[in-house]
């Protein structure tokens, strides 16, 4: 298996207790740094770019296998033994196959808006859209929000997603490979077999929008029969950018019970 060294942003004080952060697919750490900062007052900590997204290397195969294995090396790397887990969308289901096959690497375990299982949708014509768009022709972010608007109707989403689009000697392009997206995105939106997996029994949160259906607590309760549900009124999938302040309350409430 052909691991990556992840890019990363590091904040708050070394002795403090290590808490790492997963991002979703097409975001990045950066997306996370307002709950990171919030976060720094109490732990160490360090927010990931997987694989493919962000400053970290791009590698063809992206599935939760590798990126937890990703996960593994970065933590080896950096000397932490044990942390905390927050993870978000993909990331979530990153940090829900890596605490089950190392359980024995997790402190606590938060999985926000994602469960251990295959969803049904599709990115297909999401990521081709974002091909089509004309880059030579585009001389700014506003006109790349325009031209996407009628195949991605909803502003804040076409927003996250151009955070992609960067300028380069004076042209943009795509930080992202837009081609290793499609090819993998199956891989995404799957999740690995788990019936030759142990549950994990530490300490689990799973939080879910109020509004969102991804959290299937049936999937849930039997890898993870310690885990806590709570869902969040007035959030969808982006629960962390919705209801900041309850989605703070509860992860500090969870992280702080001994």
């Amino acid at each position: 298996m052909s691991t990556v060294e992840c890019a990363f942003e590091v904040l708050g004080t070394p002795d403090a207790e290590p808490l790492i952060i997963l991002h979703g697919f097409f975001a990045s750490s950066r997306n996370w740094r307002q709950v990171a900062e919030k976060l720094a007052a109490h732990y160490h900590v360090y927010v990931l770019d997987m694989r493919n997204h962000g400053l970290s290397p791009h590698h063809p195969v992206m599935d939760y296998a590798v990126m937890a294995a990703d996960l593994l090396l970065f933590m080896d790397t950096h000397d932490l033994t044990k942390s905390h887990l927050l993870g978000h969308s993909m990331g979530g289901k990153i940090a829900i196959w890596f605490a089950l096959n190392h359980p024995e690497r997790v402190d606590k375990l938060i999985v926000a808006d994602i469960a251990p299982v295959s969803y049904t949708h599709c990115f297909n014509n999401l990521i081709e859209a974002l091909k089509e768009l004309p880059l030579s022709e585009i001389s700014n972010r506003k006109q790349a929000e325009q031209w996407l608007a009628p195949h991605i109707p909803e502003l804040s989403y076409r927003q996250f997603l151009l955070q992609n689009l960067i300028l380069k000697e004076g042209a943009y392009c795509w930080r992202v490979d837009l081609d290793i997206f499609e090819s993998q995105a199956p891989n995404i939106i799957a999740f690995p077999d788990v019936e030759h997996l142990a549950p994990y029994t530490g300490s689990a949160l799973f939080l879910g929008g109020g509004e969102s259906k991804y959290i299937k607590a049936e999937a849930v309760s039997p890898l993870f029969p310690q885990a806590t549900i709570s869902m969040i009124a007035g959030a969808g999938h982006w629960l962390h950018v919705q209801q900041p302040v309850e989605f703070l309350r509860q992860v500090e409430n969870f992280l702080a019970m001994r």
